[in-house]
This record gives structure tokens, C-alpha cells and sequence, in this order.
């Protein structure tokens, strides 16, 4: 079976190839359908159109201060030019003297610069006067005006009246340096969560969770004292800059019930550390006797970031795709391909099932080498290359089972997506908090399926590398497995779930964190919501690709050990599988339980597990 992604990168690419001009979005173009430091082909019946810009990199808008927007586009001519004016030019000889200086034309390309100044016509062919001051901007070369009123007129202008897919990809293009700074200190706080749990103690448990509880009310208190420091700030004018209030707002709303629910949850279950200790010293036991486990995440890093920067170039293509058509005064607009909106929409679909599927596939190579070693009679002597072995049969196989079910997660965010679309779009108008609730409400509820969908998909993968059946025979397996096993074994593997979960929540609340900060310094051209969602993903798919190892490892291991309770009872006949570890560990939490239910007999005489006699 292919890849879910195969056909659709395929047509997506070759579509976008065919239909693109990404050269038009990254560098700029001008009026007349030039791309700004290219040679350019002529388009037929736009006498300007055709020249060689490759040494006018700069995008030039004639009237910076007085941008409209008319019929979905900007009223000012727009030039390529050679270099931006540093200075205020205040006549038609100061314009002219700069372009004999810097070989920087400002008026258009059919008026030769000795007569600027002697042209009548030259009053709709140059720059409105005065012509401010302004420096290229990394926002796809524009040349962005400094003074106070023209830089606020133009932002406003540029950024929040244009189409909604410009706004994305500026925000994404401007802030460029600082997403990728963030994305490397996700894989660093990634790996040194890994770490953390391969070598994992007592004290660095207590450690690590006062490092939670101290991170997230600092975060918590920093994005309460950034949303009050905008609300207060006198300078706000743009637009964009009103959304990052909001945004604001909304991450510290969301930061301060994370941090409730969190702590209550850590205070509850905080006399569960010593036994989670013991549980990940079993999980390291296992992954011991394959440790080239560890290093799993990094191929499934690498190839997640390669389909993701195929992924972004693609949509930058998708982007500037549009048939080039001459208007009025010789000039070109680009008008977009009719459905080019929808496939959008089905390149994002695209992204999420492909990215679920390499994760699946992870799970699936993981799962794959543990049940290998963990259903092997001789430990002194492990099997050779089981995550080899692993990646064989999963390629020959059980590619349909990591299709069908990274094919249940991208059905249950679909319907996410198009609802925080919808929430999005109502947020702008008056809505009452009925509305607001049901939006939550929904929002809650597909977060929750999500999760559960993940936890289902696992226990399918495992069960299907260790009886080799299809997805759906293999879930129906692992929940009548599930459902025999120890409440209180079931508990002390979920808070070995949660111990993971909060070190996934580190990574994406101080690289989210990291965002707010960094952003925070350039206020006006910063659409802050697309970039920290798009720096939160990546932080979230990091921490799932590293610490999923042993997520995985704890959650197949306990499956495992689900199997060999119902194939074996411990005697010489039919002796466990399991190791002397895990079998004393296995022991240790039985007579927990019991001295528990000395002290209150009439609550948990019900609750023992009657599939873990045996092993006493």
C-alpha cells in the first residue's frame, strides 16, 4: 500500500510547479508583472513589462503615504528599484540627483531621469513629494517608510487589507529568523527532556516537576503582565497590533487554566513518585536492550522537517498562483485561479494525514522492536537488530494499519480546524458568550477524542506487531486485553503518562513562551497568531517525535505484559516472559495495593486485580 501523502504530494506539487511563480511572492514585483532582482519574460500588451531587475531588488511603492486598496489592490504604482531613499527627497531635483547618485530610478521606467524635472506629465509619473524616508524591510524587500504617520498608514494599509494568505505568509516570512531560532530551542528542550527520563532519579523527578510548577506561573504572571502593559500602551494604532492584543489575551487565558488544572493534578497524584520512579527505571530496562530506540526520533525529526519545508514551499507556490492580465495604463494583475482557495484547504488535509503518518510510523518501528526483545526466553542474549527488523516488517506488512489509523486523527482535526476557522471569523463580530461557550465546549470535546484516538491508535500498533493482524482486528484485541488488566497497574501507567505529558507541556509552553518575548519587540509588523501557532506545532511535533520513545515503550510494555498474564500463569510450564525487574516491580505495587487495603478494606476489597495473582 502507498503512502497517504504519495498521490497528494504528487498533485499538489505538480499543480503548484505548473500554476506558481513563488519568485513574485519572496522577492516582490512591481506594477507591471517585473519580479524585482530577475530577468523577466514580457507579458504581450504591457510595454513595460519584460525587463532585466536583477540589479533592482527593492520594491518601491511611488505613494507610501496615501496607500489605498481599490478592488482588491493597491492604488500606488509600485517599482523595482536599486536602493530605498534614506532620506527625505523634497523636490523633483533631489529625486533626480538621488537617482544619478545611486542609480536608483523612482519614477516610472518610461521617463529616463534627465527629465524628471522638465516633464509636465512628470507629477503623475514620479513619487507624491515629499518622498519620506525608508530601508528595505525583510517583508519580501519592501521598502518601508520611517517616519511616524507614513510607516502607520502603510503597515495598516500592507497588512490588514490584503488577501488573508499574504497576511499568513508575511507574518511567517517577517518573523522568519525568530521562528527558526524558537524551532532549535524545541529540539533542545527536547533532547534535554529526553535525557532527563533516560537517566531519571528521585530527585530529578522532584526536580523536574518544581521546574513545571515554577515555569508555568512564571509564564502564567509574564503573559498577564504583557497584556497589561498593551492595554495601557498610548502608542497602539495598526490594526495587527489590536490582534496581538488579543491573541495575547487569549494565551494567558488558556496558560492560566493549564496552570490550575496542572498543579491540581501534580498535587494529587504527588505520592505516585516513587513508584513512577521505579516504573522508568523498568522502561529504561527495556529500551537498554535496544538503545538505538533513542535515536528514532532524530530520523523521524529529520523527515518531518524535510516534508515540512517541501510542505511550506509548495504553499508559497499555491500562493502566487494566478494568470498574468493587463489592465489599464499598461499595468499587470495577477488574478487568482478559480478553486485555488480550496486547494489550500486540501494542502492543509495533506499536511496533517502525512505528518500523522510518519509519527505512526514511529510508533509502529518502536512498538515493533520492544515486543521483539520483550517476548524473547533467553534476555542475556537479546535479538540482533530488532529495529531493523521492525522497519521490515512494517514497510512489508502493516503500512495499511499506520494508514488507517493516522487516518482516524486527521478525520477528528478536520472538523477542529474548520471549527477554530469558524470561532475565528466570529470573533470579529458581535457574539454573545453562549456562542463562546458552545465554541469551547466543541473545542474540548475534539481535544479529548483526539486524545483518546491516540491511546486506541497505540494499543492497535503494538497488538499488530505482536500477533501481526490488521488495524481493526488488532484495536478490537488490545481494548478485551485492556479491560482484564489492574486499576492500580493502569494508574501508575497513567501517571507515568502524565510524568511524559508534562515534559511535552515544558517544551511547548517555554518555546511558546520564548515566541511571546521575542516578538514582543516588534510590535506593528508581527501578526502574532500565525507565527506562535506555527512555532507551538513544531515545538508540540518535536516533543511528540523525542518523548513519544518512551511513551510508547510504557504503554507497550504494559500490553505486552497484559498478553503474557493471559498466555502464561508462571509455572514451569508456561513461565512469564517478563524479566525479573519488571516482575519485582509488578510484586512491589501488589503489596502497596494490599497494605492499602488493610487500612480501608471496605473500599478496595473489590478493586485488587485478579490477573496479577499469580504473580505473588
Amino acid at each position: 500500500m502507498q503512502c497517504p501523502g504519495a498521490q497528494y504530494l504528487m498533485f499538489i506539487t505538480g499543480y503548484s510547479v505548473a500554476a506558481g511563480a513563488t519568485a513574485r511572492l519572496l522577492f516582490g514585483y512591481d506594477s507591471f508583472g517585473n519580479v524585482c532582482g530577475q530577468k523577466n519574460s514580457p507579458v504581450e500588451g504591457a510595454p513595460l513589462s519584460g525587463q532585466d531587475m536583477t540589479l533592482k531588488k527593492h520594491v518601491f511603492f511611488m505613494n507610501s503615504c496615501h496607500l489605498e486598496v481599490k478592488d482588491v489592490r493597491l492604488s500606488s504604482t509600485i517599482l523595482c528599484v536599486a536602493s530605498c531613499p534614506g532620506e527625505q527627497l523634497d523636490t523633483l531635483e533631489e529625486v533626480q540627483l538621488f537617482a544619478d547618485n545611486n542609480g536608483s530610478f523612482l519614477c516610472v521606467y518610461s521617463l529616463n531621469s534627465v527629465n524628471y524635472t522638465q516633464n509636465p506629465n512628470a507629477d503623475s509619473l514620479c513619487p507624491r513629494l515629499p518622498v519620506p524616508p525608508s530601508k528595505s524591510f525583510p517583508l519580501f524587500n519592501r521598502c518601508v517608510p520611517q517616519t511616524p504617520e507614513c510607516y502607520s498608514l502603510f503597515a495598516s494599509v500592507l497588512i490588514n487589507d490584503v488577501d488573508i494568505l499574504h497576511q499568513i505568509l508575511s507574518g511567517i516570512m517577517s518573523g522568519r529568523d525568530t521562528i527558526l531560532g524558537l524551532c532549535i530551542f524545541a529540539l533542545a528542550l527536547s533532547l534535554a527532556m529526553m535525557v532527563t527520563f533516560r537517566f531519571i532519579t528521585t530527585l530529578l523527578v522532584h526536580i523536574f516537576i518544581a521546574l513545571i510548577i515554577v515555569g508555568l506561573l512564571f509564564v502564567c504572571g509574564v503573559l498577564w503582565w504583557l497584556y497589561y502593559d498593551y492595554t495601557h500602551d498610548l502608542s497602539i494604532e495598526l490594526d495587527t497590533e489590536r490582534e496581538n492584543m488579543k491573541c495575547l489575551l487569549g494565551f494567558a487565558l488558556v496558560s492560566t487554566v493549564i496552570t490550575v488544572v496542572l498543579l491540581g493534578l501534580i498535587f494529587v497524584h504527588r505520592k505516585r513518585i516513587k513508584l513512577t520512579v521505579e516504573l522508568f527505571q523498568v522502561i529504561n530496562k527495556a529500551i537498554s536492550n535496544s538503545p538505538f530506540l533513542l535515536f528514532q526520533p532524530l530520523w523521524t525529526f529529520a523527515i518531518l522537517i524535510s516534508f515540512w519545508v517541501f510542505w511550506v514551499a509548495v504553499l508559497l507556490s499555491l500562493g502566487t498562483a494566478g494568470a498574468a492580465r493587463v489592465i489599464e495604463g499598461g499595468q499587470v494583475e495577477y488574478q487568482p485561479l478559480v478553486g485555488i482557495r480550496y486547494m489550500w484547504w486540501y494542502h492543509l488535509i495533506g499536511l496533517i494525514w502525512t505528518s500523522e503518518f510518519i509519527l505512526a510510523c514511529q510508533l509502529m518501528t518502536v512498538a515493533g522492536a520492544l515486543v521483539t526483545c520483550y517476548f524473547n526466553r533467553n534476555k542475556n542474549d537479546p535479538p540482533d537488530h530488532p529495529i531493523l527488523w521492525s522497519l521490515s516488517i512494517l514497510f512489508r506488512y502493516h503500512q495499511g494499519t499506520a494508514i488507517k489509523g493516522s487516518f482516524l486523527i486527521t478525520v477528528t482535526r478536520i472538523p477542529r480546524t474548520i471549527l477554530m476557522y469558524i470561532c475565528s471569523i466570529l470573533e470579529g463580530k458581535q457574539r454573545g458568550p453562549w456562542s463562546r461557550c458552545v465554541c469551547r465546549r466543541c473545542f474540548c470535546c475534539s481535544w479529548c477524542l483526539d486524545k483518546c484516538l491516540r491511546q486506541f491508535n497505540q494499543n492497535a500498533y503494538t497488538t499488530t506487531a505482536i500477533n501481526g493482524t490488521d488495524f481493526c482486528t488488532s484495536a478490537q484485541g488490545a481494548l478485551q486485553l485492556l479491560s482484564k488488566k489492574s486499576s492500580h497497574l493502569t494508574s501508575v501507567q497513567c501517571f507515568g503518562d502524565f510524568i511524559i505529558f508534562l515534559g511535552k507541556v515544558l517544551v511547548v509552553c517555554f518555546t511558546v513562551f520564548g515566541g511571546l518575548m521575542a516578538f514582543n519587540y516588534n510590535r506593528a509588523l508581527q501578526v502574532w497568531v500565525i507565527p506562535l501557532l506555527l512555532v507551538a506545532f513544531f515545538a508540540y511535533f518535536v516533543a511528540q517525535s523525542f518523548l513519544s520513545v518512551f511513551e510508547t515503550v510504557l504503554d507497550a510494555l504494559f500490553l505486552c505484559f497484559a498478553v503474557d498474564l493471559e498466555t502464561n500463569d508462571g509455572s514451569s510450564e508456561k513461565p512469564y516472559f517478563m524479566d525479573q525487574e519488571f516482575l519485582s516491580f509488578v510484586k512491589r505495587i501488589n503489596r502497596v495495593n494490599a497494605v492499602r487495603a488493610q487500612g480501608a478494606e471496605h473500599t478496595s476489597r473489590n478493586e485488587e486485580g485478579a490477573e496479577l495473582q499469580p504473580v505473588m
